[in-house]
């Protein structure tokens, strides 16, 4: 048969036949005004159901799916908000994450260890819905509570990552009592007398990289007692920098272990501590990643208070550079060590360290990096 219709015969599309409709859509739907503020769209979900009614309302006959239509003409599309923003970064930010490379650097070049810490997100133990699909039988899904609200007895579980760059292995200690300080440091115990102290015989530092907040804060006075209390327990000189505010995802833990212990468990109820243990020790990767995983549960009690006498009796040093965010404790104080071993420090007095080009630029004693340090000396 031939053609039933002449070309362009039939009904006319709406935005033909109602030009201003385009305009109208395109109004409700700008993204930095939002439409009209007295439009009840300004404060409601714009689906195209919602402004196909708008639209009518305002004397433009129109449905969803034509609505749907000019949206997709106009280059729109159903997208999901996006994590981008960082909010006002520090000044200092860049020369932060420059002097704690530094550091790292300084360090494995030296064959002391380096980790990087954080407490991972806190998981309910139970039957309760674990983000992510995993293989079953078809039609036969796991059953999980439809309320998560956790378990009177099984509680919460608390894990605490260390992981080691150099060695690419994972340490988790799972608590079940707070996320404290206290708690921190012990897991970093617990990986050196039982991981770290094979793994590095010789070693007479440790460097600690930490986010800025937490349990592990800079902030926090009981941070940085215990880690005195593990200086002196271990005799390592124990160094910590803190990335800068607000750039917790930039900690090397998250995406080296953390993500794949996410990936490990996904789709499965933590149903017991021991079943969160257990996956977090099955966690592997093509790259060699192997991960210790232990049960913590010795109780940690919150509302502990650290005097000013107590931190002013610290044997802490407080580096030239932001030495809020960077700092080392000693096993003893300074002037201890410096009574216990009067020999060495005469040696040193008699002999004192030949000065070089780079140590004449270290951030210790600059106050920069060396490569803001560089570009200020080439600057004409």
């Amino acid at each position: 048969m031939g053609r039933i219709r002449r070309p362009g015969a039939g009904r006319k599309r709406v935005a033909d036949l109602n030009p201003a409709v385009r305009t109208a859509l395109l109004t409700l739907v700008e993204p930095d005004v939002r439409g009209d503020p007295m439009s009840p769209l300004r404060w409601t979900t714009n689906s195209t159901r919602k402004l196909a009614e708008e639209l009518t309302r305002q004397g433009h006959r129109i449905c969803a799916d034509t609505v749907g239509d000019l949206l997709r003409e106009e280059g729109f599309s159903l997208q999901s908000n996006a994590k981008t923003l960082e909010g006002k970064q520090h000044p200092d930010r860049d020369a932060q994450f420059h002097y704690l490379n530094e550091q790292a650097r300084d360090h494995q070049d030296g064959g002391a260890p380096v980790i990087s810490v954080d407490t991972k997100k806190k998981e309910l133990v139970g039957p309760f819905k674990n983000n992510g699909r995993e293989w079953e039988p078809r039609v036969a899904p796991v059953r999980v509570d439809t309320h998560d609200f956790p378990h009177r007895e099984l509680g919460r579980a608390v894990p605490y990552g260390i992981y080691d760059v150099t060695a690419n292995t994972g340490w988790v200690n799972v608590g079940t009592d707070h996320d404290t300080a206290a708690f921190a440091v012990e897991s970093i115990r617990r990986w050196w007398n039982r991981a770290g102290r094979a793994l590095y015989p010789t070693a007479g530092r440790l460097l600690i990289t930490a986010d800025a907040g937490g349990s592990n804060g800079y902030r926090t006075r009981t941070w940085k007692t215990e880690l005195a209390r593990l200086a002196a327990e271990s005799g390592l000189t124990i160094t910590v920098c803190h990335l800068p505010p607000g750039t917790s995802k930039w900690n090397r833990i998250e995406h080296r272990l953390f993500s794949h212990i996410t990936m490990n468990w996904r789709g499965r109820p933590l149903t017991s501590h021991e079943v969160i243990v257990e996956s977090i020790a099955a966690t592997t990767t093509k790259t060699g990643l192997t991960v210790h995983a232990e049960l913590d549960t010795n109780p940690y009690p919150t509302g502990i208070q650290v005097s000013d006498d107590e931190i002013a009796a610290l044997p802490i040093t407080r580096h030239r550079f932001h030495g809020d965010w960077n700092y080392t404790l000693h096993p003893q104080h300074p002037t201890d060590a410096a009574t216990t071993d009067s020999t060495s420090d005469q040696a040193a007095v008699s002999s004192p360290p030949r000065l070089t080009r780079h140590s004449l630029q270290d951030p210790e004693l600059t106050g920069m990096t060396r490569q803001q340090l560089c570009g200020l000396i080439e600057t004409p």
